[in-house]
């Protein structure tokens, strides 16, 4: 007996970028696209949050701005990141000085956060992505075991924190004054 594996259809980057957005929004690697999770309220709590405490901080001395779900496009894939934070030089302004729809490079800080039944593998991999082409730092949030795994550009160490590690975590270069643990982004989910 003989089985056929067929192999799935490949496009390229220009067919998918020139595909409508899909809810939950799809993203692109090796020519394949994969449609994200759809966030359920522990994710929407953690993203909503943390863009807000990074906005308190970071946008009104323009040092960085903290998008949810933005796309970005560069080095041959197309990845919607939970929250990049964009550091305030590396923001592509059109002509008119506002904040321009494409991005075409990676975050400066990439932070995902695992949804029930997602690959932490393929979250990894992504913010891995993004550290070799040019993120400085990157953090997968899993509220389930509330704890943190953070990835830093040019580290082969990885950081694991968790509610019980009471240390302030890595952030942005720029950022460091923000004296923030695993156990304070946790706490955010008690409402």
């Amino acid at each position: 007996m003989v089985t056929t594996i067929e192999k799935p259809k490949t496009i390229s980057l220009e067919e998918f970028l020139a595909l409508p957005e899909t809810k939950p929004a799809s993203e692109y690697a090796r020519g394949i696209i994969t449609q994200k999770v759809m966030p359920k309220g522990k994710h929407s709590r953690l993203q909503s949050r943390f863009s807000r405490e990074v906005a308190l901080i970071a946008e009104s001395p323009h040092i960085a701005l903290a998008l949810t779900e933005l796309r970005c496009t560069f080095a041959g894939r197309s990845i919607v990141a939970d929250i990049a934070v964009i550091r305030w030089q590396n923001l592509p302004r059109d002509n008119d000085g506002e904040i321009s729809n494409q991005f075409n490079h990676p975050p400066d800080w990439i932070i995902e956060i695992l949804s029930p039944d997602q690959s932490s593998a393929l979250v990894i991999e992504k913010i891995l992505f993004c550290l070799k082409e040019g993120s400085e730092i990157g953090w997968l949030l899993d509220p389930a075991t509330k704890s943190i795994i953070i990835f830093q550009n040019g580290s082969t160490q990885i950081h694991f924190a968790t509610t019980e590690t009471h240390l302030p975590l890595p952030v942005l270069t720029g950022l460091e004054t923000w004296q923030i643990t695993a156990s304070d982004i946790f706490a955010w989910l008690k409402v």
